[in-house]
């Protein structure tokens, strides 16, 4: 193959898992739904169930799907420890964050790591940090803050000073994961299995420690418990995994500030929320800001096609 066709075929593979990635973005849209209609599990507990079940269909995957050289590949330790500190670290912090302040303030300055994601992607190589991410990146957390806040803004109080601590140190725990997941592209995504069950056992450690046990009452709710379990605590770690090692992270990062418009889109779709004037300026702001950081990937498709 030519110096060309190579070039191409990585563009084309590197689209597809920018792709693939943004699948969890997807996913994550679901969490407000699912959580609501849960009922009064508490999150420990809620956490230690769902990923059990992200656990259980990753091994069923694997057991059909594992190929033998793959299986014999050794995997560092420190995959292991990125890839559950990962998962655990960031909802254990998430959860003690919305304990010690208010719902608004620490979701808000956990949702700095789509942020954290763009800028800190500029210290990987061959990575470039341009204005369009930048710019794209702004746009998505200014829209997704009119959304948490409804437009009315918010205030930080220095008696919330722990929890706004432990939500930025969530946000920097999820952002790091992403970004150094890179380093470790070689390792199979089937390795999200073992983090899954893992995040499973702590948090039920975690639930027993701290919390009470409440088990779902009714069908819909034990369904939710079931769809949060196999898609935004489950898949959606899988197809994260493959699309930040092998996608364009800084797309990955500036579009995740989609998550919450969708949610607040669905929830408007099933009569949970209402529409309002913030909700339209907030889709503005998102979705023009995903296209802006996503310019390089779109316009570098359009020139290889108009060369083919």
């Amino acid at each position: 193959m030519t110096d060309a066709s190579l070039s191409m075929t990585a563009g084309r593979k590197r689209f597809a898992a920018t792709m693939i990635g943004f699948g969890a973005v997807l996913m994550w849209a679901l969490l407000a739904l699912f959580t609501a209609a849960s009922g009064d599990v508490p999150p420990f507990q809620l956490s230690a169930m769902c990923f059990a079940i992200g656990a259980a269909i990753g091994f069923a995957a694997n057991a059909r799907k594992r190929d033998r050289s793959e299986a014999k590949a050794r995997i560092p330790w420190q995959a292991y420890a990125l890839g559950i500190g990962g998962l655990f670290g960031y909802h254990f912090l998430y959860f003690t964050a919305l304990r010690h302040a208010p719902a608004v303030e620490a979701s808000l300055i956990c949702y700095l790591w789509p942020m954290l994601i763009v800028t800190g992607s500029a210290l990987m190589p061959g990575e470039r940090l341009g204005w369009h991410h930048l710019a794209g990146v702004a746009c998505g957390f200014i829209g997704t803050t009119l959304i948490v806040t409804g437009g009315e803004g918010f205030s930080l109080k220095a008696e919330y000073a722990y929890g706004y601590t432990v939500a930025i140190a969530a946000a920097f725990t999820w952002s790091g994961y992403s970004l150094l997941s890179r380093r470790f592209a070689a390792v199979p995504t089937r390795i999200v299995a073992w983090y899954c069950l893992a995040t499973a056992i702590l948090s039920l450690v975690a639930h027993f420690a701290l919390e009470t046990t409440v088990w779902p009452q009714t069908v819909i709710e034990w369904l939710a418990v079931a769809g949060l379990g196999a898609l935004p605590v489950g898949a959606a770690f899988y197809i994260w995994d493959h699309g930040v090692k092998h996608g364009d992270i800084q797309v990955l990062g500036a579009s995740s500030y989609a998550a919450p418009l969708i949610s607040t889109v669905i929830l408007i779709a099933v009569g949970m929320s209402e529409a309002s004037w913030t909700i339209a300026l907030a889709c503005l702001l998102i979705t023009g800001g995903a296209a802006i950081a996503a310019k390089d990937m779109f316009l570098t498709r359009r020139k290889r096609h108009v060369a083919v």
